[in-house]
């Protein structure tokens, strides 16, 4: 088992950066693919970055790409994802997940809902225009 629990969100006009941070506590000798979603009012929650068991592997999604970078230590502990150029639409309610790899080298990322057994319970970025 593994506990996350997110930070860094918060209010921001148009074009500024965020950094969010997610802390994970218990069993975190185990190396997890990881991954940040969000969820804006009234849609699904959708996966932004996700990065392997390794850290060798990143995905983000196109409207993110080269604005979003995600990050993590060698070990478990804290997972980043880089926020720049915020706009209006990224306004979400964003969480952390993971899945714990059985191959500390694993190159494979997730990127739905289902493959994630851990959650965080999320922290609000709200960016005006």
């Amino acid at each position: 088992q593994v506990q996350l629990v997110e930070s860094g969100g918060g209010m921001v006009q148009a074009g500024n950066s965020l950094r969010l941070s997610c802390a994970a506590s218990g069993r975190t000798s185990t190396r997890y693919a990881k991954a940040w979603f969000r969820q804006a009012p009234g849609k699904e929650r959708e996966a932004v970055a996700a990065i392997s068991g390794s850290g060798s592997s990143t995905w983000y999604a196109d409207s993110v790409k080269d604005r979003f970078s995600i990050s993590t230590e060698n070990a478990m502990p804290t997972l980043y994802l880089q926020m720049n150029a915020l706009r209006p639409e990224d306004t979400a309610v964003y969480f952390c997940a993971a899945a714990a790899v059985v191959n500390s080298n694993s190159h494979i990322y997730y990127t739905q809902t289902f493959n994630y057994p851990y959650w965080g319970q999320g922290t609000q970025v709200t960016v005006s225009s």
